[in-house]
């Protein structure tokens, strides 16, 4: 057995337990739970400088962290249908609701009530600062004490945040 295989092998048996809490916590689901765990040793397997990683737990953490992100952007993409010209039509551009698409309206309504809750509180300020209340991205960084490239970042993040959790 290769050194690369004794060091993974090792930190399975020291950390595996701890690693498949941390995972459980983040995707809720014991057998993705599993699946993220082997990946996250896979790459470990994958290490060719096996000297360099002075704190195994901190290396595995950090793995694991980009497997649990990489694995939320997979489920977000499979199940996410969203029209973005659309929602940018009707953020920007309302028009007066009648009786019959009120229903359609509400719906659009509480999708995206939703949806900005679940933004960090940072981003979902800057986005309303900049959607809602019409400042400028230069306006929104002196109102929210932030640069204006942090404002474009927020703005960016937020909106592909929203898109993300569209259809959820």
């Amino acid at each position: 057995m290769e050194s690369t295989d004794l060091f993974a092998s090792s930190a399975f048996r020291q950390y595996g337990g701890t690693l498949y809490r941390f995972l459980l916590r983040r995707v809720r689901r014991p057998a993705d739970a599993d699946d993220l765990a082997q990946e996250v040793f896979m790459r470990l397997l994958r290490v060719s400088k096996k000297e360099r990683v002075a704190n195994p737990l901190a290396y595995l953490y950090g793995i694991a962290t980009h497997v649990v992100h990489e694995f939320r952007l997979h489920e977000a993409q499979c199940r996410v249908s969203y029209d973005s010209a659309a929602v940018e039509r009707a953020t920007e551009h309302p028009i007066e609701t009648s009786q019959n698409d009120l229903p359609d309206r509400l719906h659009l309504q509480l999708q995206l009530e939703r949806a900005l809750l679940r933004l960090p509180p940072g981003q979902r300020a800057v986005l309303l600062l900049v959607k809602r209340d019409g400042l400028s991205h230069e306006e929104a960084a002196k109102v929210a004490g932030l640069t204006v490239q942090t404002v474009e970042k927020y703005v960016v993040n937020a909106k592909a945040r929203i898109k993300m959790e569209w259809d959820t």
